[in-house]
This record gives structure tokens, sequence and C-alpha cells, in this order.
């Protein structure tokens, strides 16, 4: 018995370089629900020694596309927008937490919820989903 071929999130997970290379680390993967981690390094800190606000985003709409894609067809960001609430730095651990919110048809809504180490909310991320016609690519070009 072979075993069935990845889709959704866990086929786009394996190929994600840009997360990979941020060190995330998916902690949950089911429709509708995900959680995704990251310590803070050195080179993602600002002139001011806090996290770039641009790492903080990556991680919370990278919980946001796992989420989303639990299909066999792409399901892509159609906007997102972030408050971000405290600062952050080097060495602390960053985790992105997704929800769905509603999804109607081929849209959804889903709300990441960014805390550090202790549980308090460094930043809310709102985003809005579009599930496309394209297929999952069986491969992607490395």
């Amino acid at each position: 018995m072979t075993e069935a071929p990845p889709v959704g999130s866990q086929a786009m997970m394996q190929h994600d370089r840009a997360s990979a290379s941020l060190g995330m680390i998916v902690q949950r993967d089911e429709p509708g629900h995900a959680v995704v981690s990251m310590i803070v390094r050195d080179d993602m800190l600002n002139g001011f020694d806090v996290t770039h606000g641009g790492f903080i985003f990556a991680l919370a709409d990278t919980a946001f596309a796992i989420a989303c894609n639990d299909s066999n067809h792409v399901t892509l960001a159609a906007g997102a927008d972030i408050t971000f609430l405290k600062p952050t730095t080097s060495g602390q651990k960053l985790t992105a937490t997704a929800l769905l919110r509603v999804k109607s048809g081929r849209s959804g809504i889903y709300d990441v919820r960014v805390t550090m180490d202790d549980d308090v909310t460094v930043a809310e991320f709102r985003g809005h989903s579009r599930t496309t016609n394209l297929p999952v690519p069986a491969r992607t070009h490395l």
C-alpha cells in the first residue's frame, strides 16, 4: 500500500524555504487551526534592537497559510493586516496561533495571535484568504 502524497498545508510546508530559513517550527496543523513558533535571532533585529516587524508578520502569515490550506487547491492571501502591540528581541520565542473565523465559498477570514514566551500578546494579525482553482503543485521548483 503506497502512502498518499501530501496535500494542502503539508505539501506547501515541504517546500517552504522561507519559513524554514527563519527557523519556524509547525506545532499544530489542522484545517482552520495552526500553531507555529520561531526563536528571534540577532539578524532579525532592527536598528532599535527589537524584532523587525516583517519577521513577526512572516510568522503570522505562515500560521495563516497553514490554517487555510486544507484541500487539493491552493489557497492564497487576498490581504492581511497586523497590529504590533509589544516589542520583542533576540532569544525570545514567538508563537503564532491561527484560527478560522468564517469561511464563505472560496473566501475566508482568519485571526492570528502572536505571543512571546510568557503568553503575552505581541501582535494581532487578520488574514483574508481566497481558494484558487490551481491544484497543489506535485513538485516545487528549487
